[in-house]
């Protein structure tokens, strides 16, 4: 029998520039249907202290497969749109587990 592990991400999101403000407002709208997603630990967003364009999204999951359905999860489809619109400069994506015992 296989334990699962809670898994995290962070997610780097880059506003263009002069669209921070409209960008971290968008990306708030992403907190309530994350945390709502089954399997959900934690979702929080976050600004840089040193850079206003840069924002940081955090999740804990309960396990790799809750991660994998928020990745493929319609609230997510707000990424596409960011980019389309230029509000989105950058994206940077990582994903964590913590390692194994032995």
């Amino acid at each position: 029998m296989t334990s699962s592990k809670p898994v995290s991400h962070l997610s780097f999101v880059r506003a263009s520039a002069g669209r921070s403000v409209e960008l971290g407002e968008r990306l708030q709208q992403l907190l309530e249907p994350c945390r709502q997603t089954p399997g959900c630990l934690h979702f929080s967003l976050q600004r840089s202290t040193c850079d206003a364009d840069l924002w940081l999204l955090t999740g804990l999951w309960a396990d790799q497969s809750a991660l994998n359905d928020y990745f493929t999860s319609p609230s997510l489809q707000l990424f596409g749109e960011l980019a389309q619109t230029r509000l989105m400069d950058s994206l940077d994506l990582q994903t964590f587990m913590a390692p194994s015992a032995g």
